[in-house]
């Protein structure tokens, strides 16, 4: 230290800081170590400190290269169902995309879903929904969120009370009408409610293909399919029209005719679906544009296969066209895009940063591919980015 004291004060400071790399990285095999690996492991899966006997179990594991058997143990925690996951799903529940929202039959059945190992490219088209049976709770209503605010505000087990029912069986829609989470109580409240059922499509892709509208522009795309309520000259001005409207709603508007059967309705608090007949919001502002596109029935057609957006990927044995929002929700579910995005969400919640370079991206790919292969399992996901983020 006598010798770095006579040098120069940058010669200095560059021993000084030479001296503290070599400190640091004598350092991270401890930090790296099973234990400590166990420990990071838990608190990015189940939010809290696990007890001295998981942490035992869960580092003799990784130190036997069970390192799943480890994310497994540590997903058994209920706060992984209560907490975890409440705060992945709550977001995708409402406009503002908070996590400060109580628990609702939309979160709910994620979170089965997530916990039964149940098929999630089934997630916008399954007639399911999932109802506790803890005691006390009150029934699920169709037209208020009092049972899943009771499980909310008692701190009920998730894991151990969540039971599948059917959408069809609770809230009476037709079995075809059933489009998994899009079609829950909270789903239509914050996205059928008024507007054009637009914002179902858009809120649909941000959560679930994670891409805005922005980001799926394409002025390639014929406009022969967006609605009379669109102006073809806003401000007097085509070229608006032609350069920013048309990117969006020449893909948009065709897919978002699926859901022209549905509305919510506010002095029900409901879920409204009109088998066979257009909701009214598909109808507004007609003097737009008379010669736009006039909505006879819920017929959809996916223009994203053609064009920039074909990089989503959408199934080759699929037809890209369909009626209704069940078959809408297949084909987006069953595209390389929706599972890539479900990755990186889970990704970002359990290693707290976006995949950030070249061996981040490779190993999103790898969990990406092995999710799409082996049944689309969301909690071998969270097991597979904890695993990888275990030790940094």
């Amino acid at each position: 230290m006598k010798q770095v004291m006579h040098q120069g004060p940058a010669r200095r400071a560059a021993t000084l800081a030479g001296v503290l790399l070599l400190a640091l990285q004598g350092w991270t095999p401890v930090i790296a170590g099973p234990r400590e690996q166990a420990r990071r492991m838990h608190d990015r899966l189940a939010g809290v400190p696990p007890s001295d006997t998981v942490l035992t179990q869960m580092a003799t594991d990784i130190a036997g290269g069970q390192s799943d058997a480890a994310a497994q143990l540590a997903m058994t925690n209920k706060n992984f169902y209560n907490v975890t996951l409440k705060n992945f799903v709550a977001p995708w529940t409402n406009r503002d995309r908070t996590v400060f929202v109580p628990l609702n039959d939309y979160t709910a059945t994620v979170i089965g879903m997530v916990r039964d190992d149940v098929d999630f490219s089934t997630l916008l088209s399954a007639d399911l929904l999932y109802v506790s049976n803890a005691s006390g709770a009150p029934a699920y209503s169709a037209s208020n969120n009092d049972h899943y605010q009771y499980l909310d505000d008692n701190n009920v087990d998730l894991q151990a009370t969540l039971q599948p029912a059917t959408q069809s069986g609770l809230l009476g829609l037709p079995v075809a009408a059933t489009a998994g989470i899009m079609t829950t109580h909270a789903a239509a409240q914050a996205f059928f409610i008024n507007g054009t059922n637009r914002a179902m499509f858009r809120f649909t892709m941000i959560n679930h293909m994670c891409r805005d509208l922005e980001q799926l522009q394409d002025s390639s795309l014929p406009p022969d399919r967006v609605r009379q309520d669109v102006s073809r000259s806003p401000g007097g001005d085509s070229r608006v029209f032609l350069n920013s409207c048309i990117t969006c709603h020449a893909g948009m508007d065709p897919l978002a005719q699926s859901f022209a059967y549905y509305n919510f309705d506010a002095t029900t608090n409901q879920l409204q679906y009109t088998d066979g007949s257009v909701q009214p919001k598909y109808l507004i502002n007609s003097d737009n544009f008379k010669s736009g596109y006039v909505t006879v029935d819920d017929h959809w057609d996916n223009r994203y296969r053609q064009g920039a957006n074909q990089v989503l990927g959408f199934d080759a044995a699929l037809p890209g066209t369909g009626t209704g929002a069940k078959s809408m929700g297949q084909e987006l579910a069953h595209s390389d895009g929706f599972a890539q995005c479900q990755v990186e969400k889970v990704f970002r919640a359990v290693c707290l940063r976006d995949p950030g370079n070249a061996t981040d991206r490779s190993t999103v790919q790898t969990i990406k591919n092995k999710f799409k292969t082996t049944g689309y399992k969301m909690k071998q996901v969270f097991a597979d980015a904890a695993i990888y983020c275990m030790g940094n």
